[in-house]
């Protein structure tokens, strides 16, 4: 299994944009984000994901989203992170994920997290029936979707589903290969990237921490890599994402530079010490220059541990400023990490 290296190689850089939109004309944010994918794929991003959020101003399903990425990219992996699995019957999304990576040629990426999800006081009953605040909404639910996701037909041998002008074996349809070793988990604890790391999950771990073992961000989270790697079955490859908020400036004009230093002065306090009752830990946003960026990856222990690295895009932006940020970092930031575009579009240039 993989270990730390002596020096950074970035194989692979994806990005994490939250799909805001207004909410008098969902349509104009929902393109602007369609537009950033096709704009990434053109800059040579390896990924792009979304965020899957409920009761907010962005992707309640995205299944659907991705399917939609789907027709407007050709080569870019498409990801979600993360799916609350609380809300999901593991069959039902089995099938609007299949559909939807049907749908992109095998380039879906889900990613998951378990537990009670956000906002459940207000929309629970609105989902489950019965007492939903005694039902299991942890680890089985998705163990359930990955037994899903495997195809195994339904029912013994002899069971067949009648359909007009077909007669089959019953299992998830559509069935997409290879999907299922596609699956991403957002462990932020011990026992979460523990359990993905026995499932064969891939493992995302992004700018946030439990520090079960350390008050540092960089030695908590190495742990947790380590302690997925540990879990892994030894036939399992391991993929680990992490993640950081990247927002270099250079080709930014001086009143936007401004604005993104006063966003990363806002949520330094936070990174100074644990958050919480339980032991919260912030990286800290990586603002500045290029040359200052990477001057605090290289310094990143992490980063040792892992050749992908994904951008957690700010919430407060707009698709010119992630245009302007994506522009930077794979021009400026990726190729100094030894990353390498997919593609190469010489008429994409600096954004407008």
């Amino acid at each position: 299994m993989a270990g730390p290296t002596s020096e950074l190689r970035i194989r692979s850089l994806a990005f994490l944009t939250p799909g805001n939109y207004p909410d008098d004309d969902p349509a104009v944010g929902l393109e602007d984000t369609l537009r950033l994918f096709e704009f990434g794929e053109r800059l040579g991003f390896d990924g792009a994901w979304i965020r899957q959020r409920h009761l907010e101003h962005g992707v309640g399903s995205a299944a659907v989203f991705l399917a939609a990425a789907a027709q407007r990219t050709t080569r870019i992996e498409l990801g979600t992170a993360v799916i609350p699995i609380g809300y999901e019957s593991p069959f039902r999304l089995a099938e609007d994920l299949s559909m939807a990576d049907v749908l992109s040629g095998g380039r879906l990426q889900p990613g998951f997290s378990a537990g009670t999800p956000p906002h459940a006081d207000l929309i629970g009953d609105r989902v489950f029936d019965g007492q939903w605040r005694e039902f299991d909404l942890s680890y089985g639910r998705i163990e359930r979707l990955i037994e899903n996701l495997r195809g195994d037909f339904l029912g013994d041998e002899d069971t067949v589903i009648q359909s007009p002008g077909n007669t089959q074996r019953p299992r998830l349809q559509p069935y997409a290969p290879g999907l299922v070793n596609r699956l991403w988990y957002g462990g932020g604890s011990l026992r979460s990237v523990e359990w993905a790391g026995r499932n064969g999950l891939n493992l995302l771990s992004g700018n946030i921490v439990t520090g079960e073992s350390s008050d540092d961000f960089g030695a908590s989270q190495v742990g947790l890599i380590e302690r997925y790697r540990g879990a892994l079955p030894a036939d399992r490859p391991s993929r680990v994402a992490v993640g950081r908020v990247v927002v270099p400036f250079d080709s930014a004009d001086a009143a936007t530079r401004e604005r993104y230093r006063r966003y990363a002065a806002s949520r330094y306090e936070r990174t100074l010490a644990p958050q919480g009752e339980r032991r919260v830990l912030f990286a800290p946003d990586l603002v500045g220059t290029a040359e200052e960026i990477l001057e605090r990856l290289h310094a990143d222990p992490v980063l040792r541990h892992t050749a992908e690295l994904r951008l957690e895009l700010p919430y407060e932006f707009d698709r010119g400023d992630y245009e302007q940020i994506l522009h930077d970092t794979a021009t400026l930031i990726g190729p100094a990490l030894g990353w390498r575009p997919a593609t190469r579009n010489p008429a994409v240039g600096a954004p407008g």
